[in-house]
């Protein structure tokens, strides 16, 4: 077994590499008294914030899964600055739009919601009164619409009019079969922090990940890459042993490490699979969390498909494969991906759904048929390239009553954390609030370990 502890230092384990993980290690290295070692199992740091470079001619790696901030996302915002990256953060303004039998409409200013021209002056009317209650309620209700279902309540106080036109067919196409089990919580966060202002790292999201993977290693964390966790198991006499690394024929791990500490950044799946000693009542928990998959399509043109937009909104009304297209290089300049002109075609699904098990070129063929929609001109010889990424894990589904169901951080074995995007609930999954998990669990670990600061404070 290895895992040796210095000058009394609490050893403590990270599962995963992503942006919750690597928040959470940077801050409890800065403690003084913690050695802390993250073990990710891919060949990268990011998780779902992580890229590719899909062609040497790309100088800037792109998002495997699409992301942008929003420009009040201020915990990753004082952590870019803090980690000294705050010259990779620029801040854009592109058009977002919603595609409406055949036709994009803009719909992210009151301005442009008066102008959609499918639902009547009065309907307009109502639906910008209940968004703007939502978006600038001087007390944030959350609590009180965790009790209660969106499905429900925007057709009830929208009218079923436009919330059917607009509202209903992006919340199925977001939850699938599970979209009217979703609570108002979860809508209301969604408006509360949209802005129309994004924020982009230049070097993409990938280049932050780097910054913050470096300044966790300055603080003397060991990270560990291609190191899949196998299990967690307490030890008789406090700690745990934690075994990583590809498993023998004889089911021996290639590794056992001792700690004092766990913080496990996981889905709640593989959380139950690794720490089966954890009480029945929270396994079960753990198993009562639903979440969708993600399948996103990456194709590179040689020209662009849409004017100026960057982001569509494809409700499933529409009949189309796919959920959201995004046109990345209408907000960030080809010049950094060789001049391609890239596109993202992405779903939300749940994990059984048949494109997760459908190949690259299958999918590409269920797709590119749909492009036309946005472009009469497209011809398939635009496309130069395409890479398809999944994740089963990449939206939680949060039903009536969630903030009740949610998993403690500190879990029933001492010593034990989870912190998994589940958690950040009422706000919706992202790089931000991966952030903020990972700096309430360091606090939380602090706190219960006695090791001196206040993480999110240190420099």
């Amino acid at each position: 077994m290895t895992g040796s502890q210095k000058d009394g230092a609490v050893r403590i384990a990270i599962i995963g590499g992503g942006v919750a993980g690597l928040t959470a290690a940077y801050e409890l290295a800065g403690a003084g008294n913690a050695q802390v070692h993250i073990f990710e199992n891919g060949p990268e740091l990011g998780g779902l914030a992580s890229g590719f470079k899909g062609r040497e001619s790309w100088a800037w790696p792109l998002e495997k899964f699409y992301h942008h901030l929003f420009t009040n996302d201020y915990d990753i915002m004082r952590l870019t600055e803090t980690i000294g990256a705050g010259d990779l953060l620029e801040i854009h303004r592109p058009s977002t739009v919603m595609h409406h039998r055949g036709a994009n409409y803009p719909l992210d200013s009151p301005t442009h919601m008066l102008r959609f021209p499918h639902l009547s002056m009065a309907h307009k009317l109502r639906m910008g009164m209940v968004l703007a209650y939502l978006k600038y309620h001087p007390r944030p209700p959350w609590r009180a619409f965790d009790r209660l279902l969106a499905d429900e309540w925007l057709a009830r106080w929208m009218g079923e009019t436009a919330y059917g036109k607009l509202w209903q067919p992006m919340l199925e196409g977001k939850f699938g079969p599970h979209f009217r089990d979703v609570n108002l919580a979860w809508f209301w966060a969604r408006v509360y922090k949209r802005t129309p202002r994004l924020g982009y790292y230049r070097g993409g999201f990938q280049a932050f990940v780097d910054r913050l993977g470096a300044a966790t290693r300055d603080r003397g964390v060991t990270i560990e890459t291609n190191a899949p966790v196998r299990a967690v198991t307490p030890l008789p006499d406090g700690g745990f042993r934690v075994e990583s690394g590809e498993t023998s024929a004889g089911g021996e791990a290639a590794a056992a490490h001792s700690f004092d500490v766990v913080l496990s950044t996981v889905s709640p799946g593989l959380m139950q699979r690794l720490a089966p000693e954890l009480p029945d009542s929270y396994l079960s928990q753990l198993a009562s969390l639903r979440h969708m998959g993600a399948v996103v399509m990456t194709v590179a043109l040689d020209r662009p498909l849409l004017k100026d937009t960057y982001w569509v909104n494809v409700p499933k009304t529409e009949g189309l494969p796919f959920l959201v297209l995004v046109e990345h290089t209408n907000m960030i300049d080809p010049s950094h991906y060789g001049g391609d002109h890239l596109l993202y075609l992405g779903d939300y699904l749940e994990p059984s759904h048949r494109y997760f098990s459908m190949s690259q070129e299958e999918l590409l063929a269920e797709f590119l048929p749909a492009l036309p929609r946005f472009n009469r001109e497209f011809r398939p010889e635009w496309v130069t390239g395409a890479w398809l990424h999944r994740a089963t894990y990449a939206q939680p589904v949060p039903v009536r009553g969630y903030a009740g169901m949610i998993p403690e951080l500190r879990t029933p074995l001492r010593g034990l954390y989870f912190a998994s995007m589940s958690q950040v609930y009422p706000w919706d999954r992202g790089t931000n609030y991966a952030v903020e998990i990972g700096q309430r669990a360091a606090r939380m670990i602090l706190e219960d370990q006695g090791i001196g600061g206040t993480a999110g404070d240190r420099g």
